[in-house]
């Protein structure tokens, strides 16, 4: 391959397939949350398209990782280290090739000035022999080991439905203000509707874009993110507490449901954002910026929402990098444990308890709904969730591999108590 005389940065395209390396090993090798190692490595790179590249060669790098390995590993004649720059690159490579559909030329132009010597060159042999051949990937990811394990001890029948749920980028959900006008916004932005007050649609192009962004009459938020809110019912102007609230799509179905919503979360720079989505969509909250675990309310609430901090394997088909991070799972169900006691203690007599997380997991889900006897159970039935998804021992789960025939949904647990 000719190569060019001009410096590989300024060689168009390469930035961004740096960036989408520099974001593989921060998770991989770090350990970060793809979210927030993003902001700093993207920065440097001028054009939105570019960056917004850089993150989808990342996600389906993560998203298909196991596969892409196995094509490497089958045109090698010797395994590459697990840390290889090469493997690093021929990931990000192949990922373009087989899943965006990047021309094979502009692939290796922008891949290859990332090696120097040898690995270059053998690097430039893999990916010709793979994309040359008639090798392909899978119809649906292969999990990695740890999760497999995990989800085939805790969901032996849903596994395959899952890992296929994986397959594709998710579509994208909004959650409207004013739920009477579902019809009339489902039409005006070309999508579909699930349940009163969501619109699904494809994705495409910036959000900001959308009508209806600018005015606030709808904020992004998954399917079954919307659920918990969705338990508690409208508020005719009692008080609500949403704890671990940012960046706050809770916070404004709460607030929308007519309830009066104290809102609070230990980050200051996630409030923020909560507070910039509330001022986006005309609707208020008394924002609190404390740690659950030390603060302490003036009176009780007639509602607690509890998204309590979890390992979010549920959000992996949106955020692929979950699969590849290990939580450390002990310290995270003491804490929510911890959490769910203290919350149980504010709510007023006849009030309502939800407690959820974005979580796969059973320890982190049906685990500490048995394991919590501090209110009475109300169970949640099939009539008060989105079309297509029913209740499980009068508790909220999803995964991914649900409602499939809409483009699917996140994997969510919820249960719900009352205080007598």
């Amino acid at each position: 391959m000719a190569r060019s005389s001009a410096p590989d940065d300024e060689i168009p395209g390469v930035p961004a397939r740096r960036a989408a390396l520099r974001l593989l090993d921060a998770v991989l090798r770090r350990g970060d949350p793809l979210d927030q190692a993003a902001p700093p490595i993207l920065r440097g790179i001028e054009r939105g398209d570019d960056r917004a590249l850089a993150l989808a060669i990342a996600h389906e790098a993560l998203r298909w990782m196991a596969d892409l390995d196995a094509l490497i590993d089958a045109a090698t004649a010797q395994p590459l280290p697990e840390d290889a720059k090469a493997r690093a690159v021929l990931r990000i490579m192949l990922a373009q090739a087989l899943r965006l559909n990047l021309p094979g030329h502009a692939v290796v132009a922008t891949g290859l000035p990332l090696l120097t010597g040898g690995p270059r060159r053998l690097a430039h042999g893999v990916f010709s022999a793979v994309t040359k051949g008639a090798a392909k990937l899978p119809a649906a990811p292969t999990l990695p080991p740890a999760a497999a394990i995990r989800w085939q001890a805790s969901w032996p029948d849903r596994v395959e439905a899952i890992s296929a749920g994986l397959a594709v980028p998710p579509p994208l959900d909004l959650t409207l203000r004013d739920a009477s006008q579902t019809a009339l916004w489902a039409e005006r932005l070309g999508g579909h509707s699930l349940a009163p007050g969501h619109i699904r649609l494809a994705r495409a192009g910036a959000i900001e874009a959308l009508a209806g962004f600018a005015e606030g009459a709808w904020w992004v938020q998954d399917l079954a993110a919307s659920v918990p809110a969705r338990l508690l019912g409208t508020g005719e102007g009692r008080r609500a507490l949403d704890l671990c609230a940012a960046p706050g799509g809770k916070t404004l179905q709460l607030a929308a449901a007519g309830w009066t919503v104290t809102a609070l979360d230990k980050s200051a720079r996630r409030n923020e954002r909560l507070a910039e989505n509330l001022e986006r969509s005309g609707l208020s909250a008394d924002v609190v910026v404390a740690d659950v675990l030390s603060w302490t309310p003036d009176a009780p609430f007639d509602a607690i929402l509890l998204d309590a901090p979890c390992s979010a394997t549920g959000t992996c088909r949106r955020h692929p990098d979950v699969l590849h991070r290990h939580a450390a799972m002990a310290d995270l169900t003491t804490l929510q444990s911890a959490m769910l006691e203290r919350a149980a203690t504010w709510l007023a007599p006849g009030g309502t308890l939800v407690y959820a997380v974005c979580s796969l997991e059973r320890e982190e889900g049906e685990v500490q709904a048995a394991a919590f006897s501090g209110l009475a159970p109300s169970p949640i039935g099939d009539e008060e969730l989105p079309e297509g998804l029913t209740a499980s021992d009068g508790h909220f789960r999803s995964d991914p591999g649900m409602l499939a025939e809409h483009g699917g949904i996140d994997g969510f647990f919820a249960a719900r108590w009352t205080k007598s």
